[in-house]
């Protein structure tokens, strides 16, 4: 979970931020401005706003692809100083490399490491199975569909081994149906890895149907607005977006944006 307050720290606290802001052009362009947050050990936060409000740069900056303007962030309680082995990121495209299979893209960041072994293997075909891909280990990219070609990047993702998972808008460019079908499969997968997961979308709907809580952020310069809690059983069901409660927490959500 996310907490504004940064004295809430505890053992359970994976990933914090004090102050943490972004400047880009020499300055003249603030892309995130005093964001302080916890996120708690198998958390899943999604962040959600208007184009441009910092929710990229903010999971950059946690990933350690960049360095904060301001602030600080700190991961496992030490500070991310670059990229680290304990976590991992996942854009909106899958970016597989053609000329591999997809068994292949998966061993990927392993052979980024070290020599692969059997286990490597082994594990990789295990994460294929999880994401429904085993029978298509050994397709090519030109051969799946954008949905499996997710699917793909998704086992990589995990092959990392990273206890932190950063998502963004892995699933923006496709179809509804897929879209949700994928949100059903990353709920179930990231509740059996127990990944800390930050998710950033524009769709509310697909915020609050993954999330523990869901961070709304302003327009650049991007802040965090508000933190809403989705006290929302689990495992969840398509059929919970109709429900009162949730349709609560969209009106909670397009509120808060409309206001900022």
């Amino acid at each position: 979970m996310i907490h504004p307050n940064m004295a809430a720290i505890d053992q359970d606290v994976v990933v914090s931020g004090l102050n943490v802001g972004k400047t880009f052009a020499a300055g003249t362009v603030i892309a995130l401005q005093d964001a302080t947050f916890n996120i708690k050990r198998g958390s899943f936060v999604s962040l959600v706003g208007p184009s441009g409000c910092g929710k990229s740069t903010l999971l950059r900056l946690v990933s350690g692809l960049i360095t904060p303007s301001s602030g600080e962030i700190n991961v496992h309680g030490t500070p991310v100083l670059g990229p680290r082995s304990d976590i991992s990121m996942m854009f909106q495209k899958a970016t597989l490399l053609d000329w591999r299979t997809a068994l292949e893209n998966v061993l990927l960041p392993t052979e980024f490491q070290r020599t692969l072994t059997k286990a490597d293997k082994s594990r990789a075909m295990e994460l294929l199975e999880l994401v429904g891909l085993k029978d298509f280990a050994f397709s090519f990219p030109a051969q799946l569909s954008g949905g499996m070609q997710q699917r793909v990047a998704l086992a990589r993702l995990l092959q990392t081994g990273a206890d932190i998972l950063l998502l963004d808008e892995p699933f923006g460019a496709l179809d509804e149906f897929t879209r949700e079908h994928l949100n059903i499969e990353l709920m179930r997968i990231v509740a059996e890895v127990g990944a800390t997961t930050i998710f950033v979308t524009h769709n509310i709907t697909e915020a609050i149907f993954l999330a523990d809580q869901v961070v709304v952020m302003t327009s650049r310069p991007g802040k965090m607005a508000k933190i809403i809690d989705v006290e929302l059983e689990r495992p969840r069901a398509l059929s919970i977006q109709t429900s009162v409660a949730f349709n609560k927490l969209v009106e909670d959500v397009r509120d808060t944006l409309e206001a900022v």
